[in-house]
């Protein structure tokens, strides 16, 4: 029996407060207006952005559902909706592309402005909800909620992809793998032969090291605190790791020292404003490129030396790798298929959507690199 055009009652996370655990509960989705998309999640990941918000360290208004990197299939479709039908296999798109905007129609970005519209208001485009539970209203995450069985999203906000993809892998594209590829192939344009330093090796440091190594970089070399990742990074690429805990000087003047001054390329990816300090001097000095990945906490500001810039260093940052979402997700996934790149070793981990407090668990102890939900 069809669902089109009726309110689906389903099973969602929704986080009602902060730093509380997730509940697992019964909600109701809104058929989609003109313009939007309903989605059936098939698999879903978890991504630090989304413990971010549970933790307090981005703003989002309660209660809401969470989650941002996930594939699944199309159920329904509002008035005027060309680029999507029902039964297409999709990947929602936290970074939306309109296609429109002055943004999305220069070459060099890969923002919206209407993607900036929905980020961080907790709806779709028209500035209303489609979930509801115990008579309340719940927020959107990202214009996409992932963390529930059904969801609706705008049309700008998906992306068609390969029919015979496996969905519990390519949900990776969602968020987590153009993220750090991108950093290194689209972003800092990583030259072959050249060395690099990544600091963070969760999911997204490691698809920055995939990303280094398929640019030709000679030398990757691996910064964390946690040993237990640093064969998981070799194995993808990194040529050396190493724990800023096992030295009595700072980790950028280590990294100068191996290096003859200082690597061609950086990353921080992890979202800690010591962190970005540190890569950002650990780049050689009159030509290095550091690139911030991780997403920092809320209303903070770091402050730095001019000197560091003025003598030749460059500090970029991008969101989704720097990648415009609706054109590059099928081709990335077209690349997987075709085996240019590996997602398996990223996935740690696969538990029932009712397992997420477990996969959050998992994430917060740094057992895991990926966790993948399935429905």
């Amino acid at each position: 029996m069809s669902t089109a055009g009726k309110v689906i009652k389903c099973k969602a996370a929704v986080l009602w407060e902060l730093k509380k655990p997730l509940s697992i509960e019964e909600v109701e989705v809104a058929p989609p207006k003109a313009h939007e998309v309903r989605i059936k999640m098939v698999a879903t990941g978890i991504c630090r952005s989304d413990d971010h918000v549970i933790a307090g360290t981005i703003t989002m208004p309660f209660p809401l559902i969470l989650g941002h990197e996930a594939a699944g299939i199309v159920e329904s479709i509002g008035e005027g909706v060309t680029t999507v039908k029902p039964g297409d296999k999709v990947i929602p798109l936290f970074q939306a592309q309109c296609g429109k905007c002055r943004t999305c129609k220069h070459p060099k970005s890969n923002s919206c402005l209407k993607s900036d519209i929905i980020s961080y208001k907790g709806t779709l485009l028209d500035g209303t909800s489609r979930f509801t539970c115990k008579g309340k209203t719940i927020y959107h995450f990202l214009g996409t909620s992932t963390f529930s069985q059904y969801t609706v999203v705008d049309e700008i906000s998906v992306a068609k992809i390969d029919p015979s993809a496996p969905l519990e892998k390519v949900c990776l594209m969602g968020c987590g793998f153009p993220t750090g590829y991108g950093s290194a192939v689209k972003v800092a344009k990583v030259t072959k032969g050249s060395t690099c330093a990544v600091f963070g090796l969760g999911g997204v440091g490691l698809s920055a090291v995939i990303g280094c190594k398929a640019a030709g970089a000679a030398r990757i070399i691996g910064v964390d605190i946690n040993k237990d990742k640093f064969a998981k990074a070799k194995e993808l690429g990194a040529t050396e790791c190493i724990s800023p805990q096992d030295y009595d000087k700072p980790i950028h003047e280590v990294l100068q020292d191996m290096t003859d001054g200082g690597v061609d390329f950086s990353f921080e990816v992890i979202g800690r404003l010591d962190t970005m300090v540190s890569s950002l001097l650990c780049c050689q000095k009159a030509y290095g490129v550091s690139v911030i990945v991780g997403v920092p906490p809320d209303s903070q500001s770091l402050s730095m030396n001019p000197m560091m810039l003025l003598t030749g260093r460059t500090w970029k940052g991008a969101i989704f790798g720097g990648f415009k979402s609706k054109d590059s997700v099928p081709k990335l996934v077209d690349d997987f298929m075709a085996k240019k790149f590996p997602l398996d070793s990223l996935i740690t981990n696969v538990l029932s959507f009712e397992k997420i407090n477990e996969g959050f668990d998992l994430l917060r102890s740094g057992k895991s690199i990926r966790t993948i939900l399935t429905f």
